[in-house]
């Protein structure tokens, strides 16, 4: 079976309709793939439509505030991804003259550009002949080859490279890598795939020694760590809040939060007020409190997951300089304290 033909016959009749595909923009492709990046279709498709909306080239985006950006990725999680994007649109309009590099080796040097994503462009708006390897193209792969290489190791990352190089149709390189990771999204799902339907049935590897859910193979490597988490929501009788913007590293660096007390294990109301980081924060003033939710908030990352209490202070005066509660909407947020926000103000 010609395995390219079959995967592009079946896209030319199974492809969905979706913005970034009506276009060979480098803007538009490159926008589209960063925010895809870890994100279903459903869930990036409206952030793709603001971004385009409110920033219609790369010169618009490179001239938006850090701030900006953030608030409107809000929600889509890693934001290391925002801040990359922000960091790279000043660079090609700054140093590059709006101008997208047009080679994969090029594209690879920008920022918050790896292997899949400079593959992805570079064949969609260039017609470099570039194998993409994304979570879809190893399933496909995977199962269709019937390969128990993990993918997340530097041996199998190296061989489905390969295979997919190898595999590539250098006459219709766009076509023929948006037609292997449609179909693993779309035809070979990693749940339920329909496999009766499927064009390559007779000659995959999985479904005939009944392999399906074994594939792909991938190591679990990512050891989970526990969080508490305990936010002081403070309120005063002139109407103002604490919220901080996050300086330190990390996947919320440069969003914004409330005063934030990191504890070993579950924080108890008896044991609120004699903490030290309470004790010391507050000092001699008088203040009234609340747990606005007595079960944890778990919020899980890929990493840790966080036990989440917000407390709620009351207090005449605010024991640093605070903002009008009214303005804390204005700023970029992680999704945990947006949907707190949503629910308590």
């Amino acid at each position: 079976m010609d395995f390219n033909k079959t995967l592009t016959i079946w896209y030319s009749e199974h492809k969905r309709d979706l913005p970034w595909r009506k276009t060979k923009n480098p803007y538009h492709i490159w926008l589209s793939e960063i925010i895809l990046q870890q994100t279903q279709i459903a869930q990036g498709l409206p952030y793709y439509d603001a971004f385009v909306s409110k920033y219609p080239t790369v010169f618009d985006l490179a001239n938006a505030q850090e701030g900006e950006v953030l608030k409107l990725w809000q929600g889509l999680g890693y934001y290391s991804r925002a801040r990359n994007l922000h960091t790279t649109a000043k660079h090609i309009a700054n140093d590059l003259n709006g101008i997208f590099p047009n080679t994969y080796k090029d594209l690879l040097k920008l920022k918050g550009v790896g292997d899949y994503t400079a593959s992805a462009i570079a064949s969609i708006c260039y017609g470099e002949p570039t194998a993409v390897v994304d979570g879809n193209v190893y399933r496909v792969l995977s199962r269709y080859f019937g390969i128990d290489t993990p993918i997340n190791s530097t041996i199998g990352i190296k061989e489905f490279k390969a295979l997919a190089a190898s595999l590539m149709d250098h006459e219709h390189p766009s076509d023929y890598n948006q037609a292997i990771m449609e179909f693993g999204a779309v035809q070979c799902k990693p749940k339920n795939p329909y496999c009766h339907t499927c064009p390559l049935n007779e000659s995959c590897v999985a479904l005939q020694k009944n392999r399906i859910d074994q594939l792909p193979v991938k190591l679990n490597k990512t050891k989970v760590s526990t969080k508490y988490f305990n936010f002081l929501v403070l309120l005063s009788t002139d109407k103002k809040t604490i919220f901080q913007k996050r300086a330190s590293k990390g996947i919320w660096q440069n969003l914004y939060q409330f005063p934030l007390l990191e504890t070993d294990q579950k924080l108890k109301i008896a044991d609120f007020k004699k903490h030290p980081f309470i004790s010391a924060y507050f000092e001699d003033a008088a203040f009234d409190f609340s747990l606005y939710n007595n079960k944890d908030i778990v919020h899980k990352l890929s990493h840790q997951h966080l036990h989440t209490k917000f407390w709620i202070v009351e207090i005449d005066q605010l024991p640093q300089k605070g903002i009008p509660i009214t303005e804390i909407k204005n700023h970029p947020t992680p999704i945990l304290i947006s949907n707190f926000i949503d629910e308590f103000f």
